[in-house]
């Protein structure tokens, strides 16, 4: 019998591409690591954060990762690792906490991620359009409501009496006590004018304290009576004037209220009789 060939071992699977990287894989039965993509291929994370983060997933439970451990077992220097860990904090693959032992001795316990914490993730995304409070609408400010108009040509007489003089300067509590003084004074048929000139003359030299209370005595004092009502007509009085007649003597146009003779010619025939 012819001994039997023993068989050779299986080629490795390749992948043909016409442009790019060309992958040759062989099954690991060991010593390998499973590493996600998202730590391989972050679009923020440095290549040697990639690597470094690549390089801790790597070691086994309990190996020491800290930068001084880090800088004997890699080429980068201590300034470079320590940036590639905070990379990898800030991105959520790496977390290092201060615990204190029952010694009393603070120890720095360290957790590193194989795929990056979902709280990083989501604080460096923002929150979500759906979830994000709405910005409370603030009050609107309440609309005072429009005074009337005769009201506020009354504040506006009195808030102008300072431009007179300075001395009649009035807060808006007086200007609005004063206003129904004044409504009374227009009320009787006195003009704005006229009212300023007699809040305004004849005023003493001293200085004026009160203001509002010397213009309150004037406008009490000096109010004038109201205006007598017009006596009621008789018989109205007709605007149309009388219409036009022709003269009986001379054919003369005259307004008359009934036809005859004009002036002249009635004076005319006064002198021949």
């Amino acid at each position: 019998m012819t001994a039997q060939q023993p068989s050779a071992p299986a080629p490795a699977k390749t992948r043909h591409s016409h442009s790019g990287v060309t992958h040759v894989k062989e099954r690991l039965e060991g010593n390998f690591t499973v590493i996600s993509n998202e730590l391989l291929q972050h679009p923020e994370l440095s290549s040697t954060a990639r690597g470094i983060g690549s390089y801790i997933q790597s070691l086994p439970e309990g190996a020491p990762v800290g930068i001084k451990a880090l800088a004997e077992q890699l080429p980068e220097g201590e300034i470079r690792i320590a940036s590639a860990l905070r990379e990898l904090e800030k991105y959520g693959f790496h977390l290092r906490t201060k615990e204190r032992l029952p010694s009393g001795q603070v120890v720095t316990r360290t957790f590193a991620y194989n795929r990056p914490r979902r709280a990083v993730v989501e604080a460096a995304r923002g929150p979500r359009a759906d979830a994000r409070p709405k910005a409370p609408v603030p009050p609107k400010a309440p609309v005072p409501p429009k005074a009337p108009k005769a009201v506020r040509k009354e504040s506006e007489l009195l808030a102008g009496l300072r431009a007179h003089d300075s001395r009649l300067l009035l807060s808006e509590r007086d200007v609005l006590r004063l206003t129904p003084a004044v409504s009374g004074w227009l009320e009787r048929g006195v003009p704005p004018t006229a009212v300023v000139r007699v809040l305004t003359t004849d005023l003493p030299r001293d200085p004026i304290k009160h203001p509002a209370a010397f213009l309150a005595h004037r406008l009490a004092s000096q109010l004038p009576p109201a205006l007598p009502a017009p006596a009621p007509r008789d018989k109205p009085v007709s605007a149309r004037p009388d219409p036009l007649q022709n003269c009986e003597g001379c054919e003369r146009a005259f307004r008359s209220a009934r036809p005859g003779r004009c002036r002249d010619c009635r004076a005319r025939s006064g002198r021949a009789a």
